[in-house]
């Protein structure tokens, strides 16, 4: 009885069709360091956008620090009288704040003063959160590009969440 062989013979690819996989794979590498460079740039602008008012949120023990009491707001900026609690600041009679980080009239808030400048960014827990909003929006826009783009779903849905928690925690600190 012969013997029946289970090996296949090896059949070999046309050149045409080897080169035809080799671009293929070529096109998916491609793709996907685009869309890596892409999910990089956004979160780069986000973090180059946020960090221009979280460094005076965060970073305020050289800076001009005190209370502004918030007396009139219009035009997505609040303006009123800041008093210095510490550093070595001066009272002033009007500073402007954005109107998301500033709550309501008559409420006094924590802010420290930009150097050279009448605007106020507010400090402590709220005003970081708030000064971070600009990198939670680009996370989840990148996750949108991780997860379609590069096909990294789980990588994307952590990046979405974050997003969303720092959204949510700003918005709930302020």
């Amino acid at each position: 009885m012969p013997r029946s062989s289970t090996r296949t013979k090896a059949v070999r690819r046309s050149r045409t069709r080897r080169v035809g996989e080799s671009a293929y794979g070529a096109l998916l590498l491609a793709r996907t360091g685009v869309m890596g460079l892409l999910a990089l740039l956004l979160l780069v602008a986000g973090v180059w956008t946020s960090w221009h008012t979280a460094q005076y949120a965060m970073l305020v023990k050289a800076r001009e620090r005190g209370m502004m009491t918030v007396s009139a707001c219009a035009a997505e900026r609040c303006t009123g009288p800041y008093v210095p609690t510490g550093g070595d600041g001066r009272p002033r009679s009007k500073v402007t704040i954005a109107q998301a980080a500033a709550g309501g009239e008559g409420e006094r808030v924590e802010v420290t003063v930009e150097p050279g400048t009448a605007r106020a960014v507010r400090t402590g827990a709220a005003g970081i959160l708030h000064a971070w909003v600009p990198f939670a929006g680009s996370l989840l826009l990148a996750a949108l590009v991780v997860a379609g783009g590069m096909r990294l779903r789980r990588t994307a849905w952590v990046m979405g969440l974050l997003g969303a928690v720092l959204l949510g925690a700003a918005f709930a600190a302020l």
